[in-house]
């Protein structure tokens, strides 16, 4: 009997009584129950996907619908018997689809997400191997892969770019279902990606069938933020679609002191003064996250997800400026000041594809989006005498829309039994408008374009082709190449920008599985990367600094900036065991050009001279490091042992800039290394389970140019949980989050003219307690 139609595949079942069928292109394990009670169980070594081939997910998942694996029935048993079969399928596991991607890529999926009870999507990646946050604990930062600073790693929501001004710390772990770690560029996503690639997929309905209420309070200095988040999943005939929602609000207080030291060309101190800053931010918003399918007759499936974000932020700073040492020709400039600010953020942004199958297996994908955003915000600051006379108040408004609108498409042909080609296309264009308005007491102008309408467009397009093929039963491959090219605008009243560049991207990754070892393989990538200059190094307005010097200075763009080329090549071993384990070493390499630095000058502005630091390329430079990382669980190794899950991970990184002398001379903000260490363990007669991480990454030291040296100081994060696990369907955690509570050090030195500046800072950090109530209905 042919199994090559659904009707004889199950007609094959009812006589067999146990079978496996394939989703998303890996063996599942499927659960039979019949009348006959001489069947024997599943054998689960017979359904397990051979690991020595690895094909596109769209070539695997032909290929096994038509030679699926079915095991023999037991003797005896009547094949002409009526049974009642029920077919129950699962995706397949993180590990298994990372095992089987012939491009190096890790997935954390709900059980990561939801093992600390994090509140932000930051909290969640700090603990993921190579990646790093930056910023203090508890208040978020930019993203960073292998320690490679801002911009070196690509943030993908739903594979594309969120938009402008969206903060991946802003988004609730609620709203996400898995986060993709993919070390090396592929030609279907944009490879502006030196560093890496993060793509965070938000919830998706055919995954969950439960409605799930999720409902926490957090302390932090007796500052109450509560968290509500409501995703519902339903059907209506073709159409399933999962409804998610959350809202938040949460108070906090943060205090900094600032050093500042100046000595003159003969080594004595000329200057030294010391500043108060306390902060009071009070933070709300809202995500809608709805999610809908629809399969049409033909087999055409359309999917839908928009993305709602508004949130608002109120906050106050007062700051308390004392000089020990007075230079005369530096007076203060004030002795006390107050700042009151308020922003709104709203963000509405949709997400589509279309799918539709041809005949001979050939696939095409039609993806469209498009999105609208606005961030109002304003602040008032006002600087005071010490007999408490205003000297001065400046007021900053800003007004700024985003919209944007994207398309692509893939078309994928499957070639004999081992190729399976593509090609596709991308075309986006953004465009933004901003009126920034900065005006001292007096009505005078802070900078040249205050007040200008500011129109700011950006366009690209690019084209791939790629081929995933196997060479034999132990060796896959990845050949792809893109082509990329953007460009970006902006006009005011005083000066027009434009910035064309394009980049060609060949990339190509291997997988070759040990002959006799069907747990490990070995994987090779050759990558070409690039990093393009923002729109904020290009045509940003001015960011003025109250207090201007050379370690703090205003900061402005550079519309002559070329992107930074990378080529890179990774290798890496994988292990992986028996019990959801893996064991794994990647040493990774990239040769930088053009790389962008920012420098700090003096120029004449129309307020005076001022210190203005400004990005430029400033030659080549290269990176490299080591990633180890082993997860697995305890009786992996000791099978009598307590229930005990570890995960770990450690990176050490070099890198070296040329045009810059050393020791030092490193990317800017890169740490030499940084590691996780993490456990969980269950109880064995009670439905608790208790774990923790601990993240570090040491204190380092940056010669970011001929005259600065930026310093960092030790990072150490504790977080600890308790879950308590009432019932199958209802569950209560516990987590306390940064429990040391450490403080966070920063300090920069620039000597200019003989003249040493120096400057440090000292932010508090504080634990965050958190409980979580988790109910499914």
């Amino acid at each position: 009997m042919s199994l090559n139609t659904p009707v004889a595949f199950s007609l094959k079942l009812m006589q067999l009584g146990l079978a496996s069928v394939f989703s998303a292109g890996v063996a599942t394990p499927v659960l039979v129950s019949a009348q006959t009670e001489s069947v024997n169980p599943p054998d689960e070594k017979t359904q397990e996907a051979s690991p020595a081939k690895t094909v596109a997910p769209e070539k695997k998942a032909d290929a096994k619908k038509s030679d699926p694996t079915v095991k023999a029935a037991a003797p005896g048993i009547n094949q002409e018997s009526t049974q009642k079969v029920t077919i129950t399928g699962s995706r397949q596991s993180d590990l298994d689809e990372r095992r089987l991607s012939t491009a190096a890529k890790i997935i954390f999926g709900r059980e990561e997400l939801d093992r600390n009870g994090d509140s932000t999507l930051g909290e969640v990646l700090k603990r993921l191997p190579g990646v790093t946050i930056g910023g203090r604990p508890g208040r978020g930062g930019d993203i960073r892969m292998r320690g490679m600073g801002s911009g070196y790693t690509q943030i993908l929501l739903n594979g594309e770019r969120p938009p402008r001004g969206f903060s991946m710390d802003s988004l609730s772990p609620d709203q996400v279902e898995r986060i993709e770690i993919i070390r090396g560029p592929v030609a279907e996503y944009s490879t502006q990606a030196i560093a890496g690639t993060i793509n965070i997929v938000l919830r998706e309905d055919y995954k969950q069938k439960d409605t799930e209420i999720k409902f926490s309070e957090s302390l932090e200095q007796g500052r109450s933020a509560p968290n509500l988040s409501i995703t519902y999943p339903a059907q209506i005939g073709s159409l399933s679609y999962a409804l998610s929602a959350s809202i938040f609000q949460n108070r906090q207080h943060d205090e900094n002191l600032t050093t500042t030291l100046e000595k003159n060309p003969q080594g004595q101190p000329s200057l030294m003064q010391t500043q108060n800053d306390e902060t009071n931010r009070r933070t709300r918003g809202i995500h809608l996250a709805p999610r809908m399918n629809y399969r049409f007759e033909n087999g055409d499936t359309l999917m839908l997800q928009p993305f709602l974000m508004n949130s608002r932020s109120d906050s106050n700073t007062s700051s308390v400026l004392g000089q020990t040492l007075a230079d005369p020709n530096h007076p203060a400039e004030y002795a006390m000041a107050n700042t009151a600010s308020t922003s709104e953020n709203s963000f509405l942004r949709g997400f589509g594809t279309w799918q539709h199958k041809f005949e001979d297996n050939a696939k095409l994908n039609i993806k469209f989006g498009g999105g609208v955003g606005k961030i109002n915000g304003s602040s008032l600051r006002t600087d005071y005498a010490n007999n408490g006379a205003v000297l001065t108040a400046i007021s900053d408004v800003n007004d700024t829309r985003d919209s944007s609108i994207n398309t692509g498409g893939k078309y994928t042909q499957p070639w004999g039994d081992k190729h399976t080609l593509a090609a596709g296309w991308d075309l986006e264009t953004s465009r933004r408008e901003q009126v920034r308005t900065s005006v001292d007491s007096q009505g005078h102008p802070q900078f040249a374009e205050s007040g200008d309408n500011i129109h700011a467009s950006t366009r690209r397009i690019a084209v791939f082709v790629q081929d995933e093929f196997d060479i034999n039963a132990q060796l896959s491959a990845y050949v792809g190449l893109r082509w990329e090219g953007i460009r970006t605008g902006s006009t005011s009243l005083s000066n027009a920008v434009n910035n064309i560049s394009s980049v060609w991207s060949p990339v190509l990754h291997g997988v070759w599985r040990l002959p006799g070892a069907s747990k490990d393989q070995v994987r090779v990538s050759l990558t070409n990367a690039y990093r393009a200059p923002g729109l904020n190094d290009l045509i940003a307005l001015p960011s003025i600094s109250p207090i201007n010097s050379p370690t703090r200075p205003d900061r402005t763009g550079n519309p002559n900036l070329k992107p930074e080329l990378s080529k890179g090549v990774d290798i890496a071993f994988e292990h992986y065991l028996s019990r959801a384990g893996i064991m794994s070493v990647n040493v990774f390499a990239r040769d930088i050009d053009d790389l962008i630095r920012r420098r700090t000058l003096l120029v004449n502005t129309l307020t005076g001279p001022r210190w203005v630091s400004s990005p430029v390329n400033i030659g080549h430079a290269t990176t490299k490091g080591v990633e180890l990382e082993a997860k697995f669980q305890w009786q992996e190794f000791f099978p009598e042992g307590p229930a005990i899950d570890l995960r770990s991970n450690y990176s050490r990184f070099w890198s070296s800039v040329d045009d810059i002398p050393g020791p030092n001379n490193r990317l800017d903000q890169q740490p030499r290394q940084t590691a996780n260490f993490g456990l969980d363990y269950r109880m064995a007669r009670l439905p608790l389970t208790f774990g923790g991480n601990i993240n570090w990454t040491p204190a380092y030291e940056i010669q970011t140019s001929e005259t600065q040296i930026n310093s960092t100081g030790i990072k150490r994060q504790l977080d600890l949980y308790g879950l308590w696990k009432i019932n199958p369907v209802t569950q209560l955690r516990l987590s306390a989050g940064n429990v040391s509570a450490n403080d966070y050090l920063n300090s920069s030195i620039v000597t200019t003219g003989g003249i040493n500046h120096m400057e440090s800072s000292v932010a508090k950090t504080y634990t965050t307690w958190s409980l979580r109530f988790e109910i499914k209905m």
